[in-house]
């Protein structure tokens, strides 16, 4: 398993967060790993940049809904 604790991996947090409801960001060679500011010892949901992207879109236009594969 990964150490996502490592130094050389800068989690970063949005300047607009005020609550400690907030994500946490990193990449780390060619993937986007997001974790939970509150919880940084729990899981780490790892996503490709398209699916990062994705992600932004559809929370940017409130269309969070999942879809099947």
């Amino acid at each position: 398993m990964a150490d996502f604790e490592e130094p050389r991996i800068a989690w970063r947090k949005s300047t607009a967060s005020n609550s400690g409801a907030c994500l946490e960001v990193a990449v780390v060679n060619v993937s986007v790993l997001v974790r939970d500011s509150a919880n940084r010892d729990g899981t780490v949901l790892t996503l490709s940049p398209a699916a990062w992207s994705d992600l932004l879109a559809r929370t940017r236009s409130n269309d969070v809904g999942f879809r099947e594969a």
